[in-house]
């Protein structure tokens, strides 16, 4: 193992949904981002002062992307059931994982997204202009995440 910093473009994202362990492609994975959340509280009489007091870790949503094929993935099931269906059915959440490979395939660093469900789904736009790849944009929300 060294200490040189590692590089961010070999990653595997994977999602154990109900069909099994779903191992996905994504060219972009952003939102990895946790932060203290702070209250301000004045100091009672003395009008100058207030105090910043933490109140707990906040999460940005996890958002993925990819290219988008003519296949129908379990991951766009997930995503089609949850966010087409309102709340008339249960929400069903997943543990993303995300795992930063080596120049071998194997996971060198880990995270894991706990309790997370989509809540965006957003595709790029259609461009008769443009030869483009047609992208599938996933944001998802998670209750916290742990660095393995």
């Amino acid at each position: 193992m060294s200490d040189y910093p590692l590089v961010g473009f070999y990653f595997r994202l994977t999602f154990p949904l109900s069909l099994g362990v779903v191992d996905t492609s994504f060219k972009e994975v952003s939102g990895m981002t946790m932060e203290m959340g702070t209250e301000e509280i004045a100091e009672g009489g003395e009008n100058r002062f207030k105090h910043r007091v933490p109140t707990g870790a906040k999460y940005q949503n996890l958002v993925l992307k990819r290219g988008i094929t003519s296949l129908v993935s379990p991951l766009s099931l997930w995503c089609e059931t949850t966010l087409g269906g309102g709340l008339s059915s249960t929400l069903i959440t997943q543990t993303v994982l995300l795992s930063l490979l080596n120049e071998n395939g194997l996971p060198i660093k880990n995270w894991s997204f706990i309790n997370a469900w989509p809540v965006k789904w957003e595709f790029s736009p259609l461009n008769s202009m443009n030869n483009e790849i047609l992208i599938e944009t996933l944001e998802l929300s998670y209750d916290y995440s742990i660095v393995i």
